[in-house]
């Protein structure tokens, strides 16, 4: 196995200047037991550490930082109370700072109402060598950004936007200094499943590949770190090789929230590894694109821990961020929410538009154990009683929020919430109720990275829409069949009475489709040039998400966009001249696909009932 995991040891997280002393939390160098959340650095310009215990206390988090000059230092720390947007007490995220193994804070991380730079103190220290630790009081999430020293009361960093991210750029990187990474047949930014499939098939067929990766482990929702089955199926349709690769990389076990080893990580990494013409960077982060006209020339990501960037330049990139990143830092067209009724004719479709998504999920399961177990009172502004409670031993894909909210700018809050609701739920049943029947069940486990179904969408030369599906629309350029069902989520309706502003339990209404093969034109950007999609982020409606969304699905695309890649590279051709004068050539790439044919394929799993003959317009729900 060739090893080409590209590791920079460059480190610029921490910085002294003077007297004034700039350390990046995301940058301790022993993270403890604090975890890296880099989930919304798009909206606070930075990672954050968390302290993730499930209501037990985690290790302390500590690093050693050099002083350039003696003195007596004031001491803020970029901090948020992060249950503040439902309760106006004292929050459960408390921890406080020591510095050489002294506390020299008060609490921190339990007041306040947004991220702020929060005073912990004065202290003097001598040149040198200085230590200091984050020590974790709850073991419920408390959060910290950055620690800063100052000798000036009166020069603390801007409170957050533009003028944060200018301060920490000018005092952690005044030179400017990015590393660049050049010659790239294609950049794939996102290591999910369709990103890996878009790697994979493009090395393959001969294209020199980096593959970013904003976490440590690949797989994305069918990650350790998030627990999603894989959904959809494979071996049917126009092209039946397609998704042979999904067999090399995907788990052998399905379900939601079950144990990490369901997952098969380690699987997916040495897939990547083994490609000798696959460079992979993980933990890196796209923050910027530099475009050349209608053409993207480069991206420029940033490593979550140690801040270090690093510049991509290639001849083709794929976006398969979910989030759809890189299109709308290129410029590229996209949607958010439903379109109306009328503006497609699809009859699932709302009459007017809004900006409803489908929400993201914090799935969590607990066990059983042979003693009592208990657990801290958990109780933050949400009334839990035995008529709302959900008297369940886990929660999965129906634990959803934040479907009217913004799934880019509030996605903090929508994740925090869905945290705030396990852990409410589990106090009452812990600590609650009369009947004593989870006495013995212990939290087992969490997500603290939320699966999201929905975000932006990036618009192609063809938006697949509900007609395409349910009345069999053919399109001479069809590749990767979906097979799921129309799968929408709405809040529960009972849920929603109990919870008017909050609901966190969804309900799924289902159209059964024909097996479809959907239009190459919805994998590639209509105005920028050189961008493909693979992912939930591809050129569909909302109502059209609502079946390819799904991972084994999403990797079909991904062998598909490596293959235009690759055509892309031998013609010196754009995608969409892929499409125009190239189809055939891709069309036999599909017939013979990229993965190996001979294995087993262990999970058939298509949710939403038999697959029926189109058109079908009803609506069937569970």
């Amino acid at each position: 196995m060739k090893n080409k995991l590209i590791i920079v040891l460059f480190l610029i997280s921490i910085r002294t200047w003077g007297m004034e002393v700039l350390v990046e939390a995301e940058n301790f160098h022993d993270k403890g037991g604090w975890v890296v959340d880099q989930q919304f650095m798009d909206q606070m310009g930075s990672p954050y550490l968390m302290a993730h215990g499930l209501g037990k206390p985690v290790a302390d988090a500590s690093t050693t930082v050099v002083f350039d000059e003696a003195g007596v230092y004031y001491v803020f720390v970029r901090t948020y109370n992060w249950t503040a947007p439902w309760y106006t007490g004292v929050g459960p995220g408390a921890f406080y700072l020591k510095v050489n193994g002294k506390k020299i804070s008060g609490t921190l991380g339990d007041t306040g109402d947004a991220w702020q730079w929060q005073p912990a103190g004065k202290v003097k220290l001598k040149a040198g060598e200085v230590v200091l630790s984050l020590h974790d009081l709850s073991g419920f999430n408390g959060r910290c950004d950055a620690v800063y020293f100052t000798t000036d009361t009166t020069c603390l960093p801007p409170a957050g936007g533009e003028d944060l991210e200018k301060f920490r750029r000018n005092l952690l990187n005044p030179h400017g200094q990015i590393n660049m990474a050049e010659g790239y047949d294609l950049v794939v930014a996102g290591g999910g499943i369709a990103g890996i499939s878009a790697a994979i098939s493009a090395a393959r067929l001969g294209c020199k590949v980096a593959l970013i990766n904003d976490r440590p482990v690949l797989g994305g929702c069918n990650s350790s770190e998030i627990r999603v089955h894989l959904g959809g199926r494979i071996e049917i349709g126009k092209y039946p090789q397609l998704g042979n690769l999904i067999k090399e990389i995907g788990p052998e076990r399905e379900g939601n929230a079950k144990p990490a080893d369901y997952y098969e990580d380690a699987k997916k990494m040495e897939a990547v590894l083994s490609e000798e013409n696959i460079d992979l960077y993980l933990n890196y982060r796209v923050i910027g694109v530099d475009m050349e006209g209608r053409r993207i020339g480069s991206l420029l990501a940033k490593h979550i821990e140690t801040g270090q960037e690093v510049r991509f330049s290639g001849r083709c990139f794929a976006d398969c961020t979910g989030d759809g990143t890189v299109g709308y830092l290129a410029g590229a067209d996209y949607r958010m929410g439903r379109e109306s009724r009328d503006e497609f004719g699809e009859v699932a479709a709302p009459e007017v538009p809004d900006s409803m998504t489908m929400g993201a999920s914090v799935q969590w399961y607990s066990v059983e154990t042979k003693q009592p177990v208990s657990f801290p009172e958990f109780s933050y502004g949400l009334d839990f009683n035995e008529m709302n409670c959900q008297f369940v031993t886990m929660g999965e894909w129906t634990w959803e929020t934040g479907m009217d909210y913004d799934q880019i700018t509030d996605s903090e809050r929508i994740r925090d919430y869905g945290l705030m609701v396990v852990f409410s739920n589990w106090s009452f049943l812990k600590n609650g109720m009369k009947d004593k029947s989870y006495a013995k069940r212990r939290l087992e486990w969490v997500a603290y990275v939320a699966g999201k179904r929905e975000s932006r969408r990036l618009m192609g030369d063809y938006i697949l829409k509900q007609d395409d599906l349910c009345k069999n629309v053919f399109h001479e350029d069809a590749s990767f069949t979906t097979t799921w069902t129309i799968d929408l989520h709405y809040p529960d309706s009972l849920n929603s009475v109990y919870f008017p502003s909050g609901e966190f339990i969804s309900e799924a209404r289902h159209i059964p489709i024909y097996p479809y093969a959907v239009p190459y034109r919805c994998l590639y950007s209509r105005n920028t040039d050189n961008l493909f999609m693979a992912g939930r982020n591809i050129s569909v409606t909302h109502v059209a998400l609502g079946t390819v969304r799904v991972m084994r699905t999403t990797g079909m695309m991904g062998e598909v966009v490596g293959m235009a890649a690759s055509l892309c590279k031998k013609y010196d051709a754009t995608p969409r001249q892929v499409y125009q004068s190239y189809l055939n050539e891709l069309e036999t790439l599909m017939k013979k696909g990229v993965g190996q044919a001979d294995l087993p394929n262990n999970q058939r799993y298509n949710e939403g009932g038999t697959l029926s003959e189109p058109p079908i317009f009803e609506w069937t729900s569970y």
